[in-house]
């Protein structure tokens, strides 16, 4: 298959899907009509009415708990086709890895060193 089948095929393959997304949209938008309810736009938890502001701030030091996650799924999510590629490329694959890991071991001492992970 030459590059210009293949790019013809993706493009083909994101016309596809943003026709079929367009085409259920539509449909959800004809067959579920929406009935205007007097108390449906009011915020409830549990059924009842809630007694504080529905948009909560959420204290600071949470921010740090999420950005180290993110940064260790981001780690998995790259190290699995990492894991594939790797006895084809060898030691510049290592070296690669090596590369990626000690950064996010920086953010990770960066993190310990603002006292991202001390407990609360």
């Amino acid at each position: 298959m030459s590059l210009l089948q293949q790019y013809a095929l993706l493009l083909g393959m994101v016309a596809a899907t943003v026709g079929l997304v367009i085409n259920l949209g539509a449909v959800a938008r004809a067959v579920g009509r929406t009935h205007a309810e007097k108390a449906k736009d009011v915020p409830a938890t549990g059924g009842e009415l809630s007694p504080e502001p529905v948009w909560v701030r959420y204290h600071v030091r949470y921010y740090g708990y999420a950005l180290l996650f993110l940064a260790f799924d981001m780690e998995m999510a790259f190290m699995y086709p990492w894991a594939v590629v790797y006895k084809e490329l060898g030691l510049v694959a290592l070296l690669d890895m090596g590369v990626f890991l000690a950064i996010l071991f920086l953010g990770l001492l960066y993190g310990w060193s603002q006292g991202a992970l001390r407990r609360q």
